[in-house]
């Protein structure tokens, strides 16, 4: 990447375009997920910004749409925007979101308004208990049409890899265990945990690294062990919900 396109040089442009366009509705600007977490590519990953306005009404919003062009133009997702009230009511809903984002953030401009945000930790069992029984009703939904087609098989568990592991790094939280560093202790952690056999998720976690090819496995062995495993994860959540195990 160029010295002109360089992650910090875009962020620099975008801060300057949105407090020009925005002027004093604009309360914050925050950067987050791999630019700030670990993991981020240049040319690959993108630059997630997360806006706090005033207001943002349609208006509000017409007023920044050529900064949103721009930025779209650098290949970049427009940002998120809400307004500092709604953040702070929305961290019932977007617990998950939220704690990650309190966890890895860089304030470009404004105030930190991530800091002081509270957010309930029965909720978030709640939250994560709905997606991993949503996602897992629809990755089986899925599996009943690709069941004979090993290239498709291969390419549904590469791809809704992410999404479960980000939820069984919150299944731990859920369980009140700080999570490890890495995607693959987070998955041995919790299979010690919760009881099930973590070497279908781990050996995604490996192609999905480049560290293994897909010749060196069986998918349909993989497959079924990938999801006795989330099958095992999500039943371990509801039990905390069952249990009450208070953490607010």
């Amino acid at each position: 990447m160029s010295a002109e396109k360089s992650p910090d040089k875009l962020l620099d442009g975008l801060v300057s375009k949105l407090r020009e366009a925005a002027g004093e509705n604009l309360v914050s600007v925050i950067l987050y997920g791999s630019a700030v977490a670990g993991g981020f590519h240049p040319g690959v990953s993108n630059l997630n910004v997360f806006c706090v306005l005033q207001d943002a009404s349609f208006s509000a919003l017409r007023a920044l749409e050529p900064v949103a062009k721009w930025w779209d133009g650098q290949k970049q997702p427009p940002p998120l925007i809400m307004t500092r009230q709604e953040l702070e009511r929305s961290a019932d809903v977007f617990a998950i979101e939220w704690l990650d984002m309190k966890a890895s953030h860089r304030v470009l401009h404004g105030s930190d308004v991530l800091e002081q945000l509270h957010i309930p930790m029965h909720l978030h069992r709640v939250q994560v208990e709905y997606e991993l029984r949503e996602k897992l009703v629809l990755l089986r939904q899925k599996l009943l049409l690709l069941a004979r087609n090993d290239e498709k098989m291969w390419d549904l568990v590469l791809h809704s890899a992410p999404s479960f592991l980000t939820l069984f790094r919150h299944a731990l939280i859920a369980m009140q265990e700080a999570p490890p560093a890495t995607k693959a202790e987070v998955v041995q952690a919790l299979a010690k945990r919760a009881g099930f056999d973590p070497s279908g998720m781990l050996e995604v976690l490996e192609l999905r690294q480049r560290r293994a090819h897909a010749g060196e496995f069986d998918v349909s062995s993989l497959c079924a062990r990938y999801l006795a495993a989330i099958e095992h994860v999500t039943a371990a959540v509801d039990t905390i919900m069952d249990s009450g195990s208070p953490n607010s």
